[in-house]
């Protein structure tokens, strides 16, 4: 594969990332995944305008740019229509330390992977090893430091499930790993409010404008949940199992037609 670095292209196999990159060594940087549909990002504004409040809190200047003429040059490179991309922004070279550089100059990279198929419902725990901290600015925003959710991920696994879902510093449900979290609970499809540390998710935004609430959620009205959806830019993907309880995934489907998200561009 193709992809996309400052402005230039090269081959996935072409080693380009300098060896100070902060991105690498220190997680300095955000990143956005983008649903690819007819050769078109979708919603990109959506994306590009979280880019942006996420580079506003690390106080990372974001170069001047043109990112939708970028993305399409490199689905254009990889012959895609279908699939997903990836834009990584990061704060650049700098020296050794915490300290960011006084003359910062990001790093962008853009990469396309092709569609693959939906994947099947989800086996999913609640995590007990690591949990969201709702009070951090990073709660909020697409940051590259994923460890959280990576040591969740681990603990699914060897539990015998596909995803978990973390909690916050109170005990209350944040999101998934990689996706927001939508209950079915007491006749109302809900999510955890940002203040509890759910992600605010480019696709979340538009299921709450289209009816649901928020609310905040605790492991208990997970075990009473008539169903489960996961979220992302990428999917909708119904809950089957939490923590050993099976849920009816055909009646999951029935609430507002939440699986249309899963290629709706509204």
């Amino acid at each position: 594969m193709t992809y996309w670095l400052n402005g230039c292209l090269r081959d996935s196999g072409e080693p380009a990332i300098p060896a100070d990159d902060r991105g690498l060594l220190l997680g300095d940087g955000l990143y956005e995944t983008l649903l690819v549909e007819d050769g078109q990002p979708v919603r990109i504004e959506a994306h590009l305008a979280r880019l942006r409040r996420g580079a506003a809190v690390l106080g990372l200047p974001l170069p001047d740019l043109d990112f939708s003429a970028a993305m399409v040059t490199i689905l254009a490179a990889n012959g895609l229509t279908e699939g997903s991309l990836r834009l990584t922004v990061t704060r650049g070279s700098g020296p050794r330390g915490i300290a960011p550089p006084l003359d910062t100059r990001p790093t962008v990279m853009i990469a396309a992977a092709p569609a693959t198929p939906p994947p099947p419902p989800a086996r999913c725990i609640v995590a007990t090893r690591t949990r969201r901290n709702e009070h951090s600015p990073l709660a909020s925003i697409k940051s590259l430091n994923g460890l959280d959710s990576i040591l969740a991920r681990i603990e699914a696994g060897e539990r015998g499930a596909d995803d978990a879902i973390l909690l916050n510093t109170a005990g209350r449900i944040a999101e998934a790993t990689a996706a927001n979290v939508f209950v079915a609970l007491d006749g109302r499809l809900v999510t955890p409010p940002v203040a509890d540390g759910a992600l605010p998710g480019v696709r979340r935004a538009e299921i709450l404008a289209r009816g649901a609430g928020e609310a905040s959620l605790t492991p208990d009205d997970l075990r009473r949940a008539e169903a489960l959806f996961l979220t992302s830019s990428l999917a909708v993907r119904p809950v089957c199992r939490i923590d050993g309880r099976e849920l009816a995934i055909d009646t999951g489907l029935r609430w507002q037609g939440l699986m249309e998200f899963r290629s709706d561009r509204a």
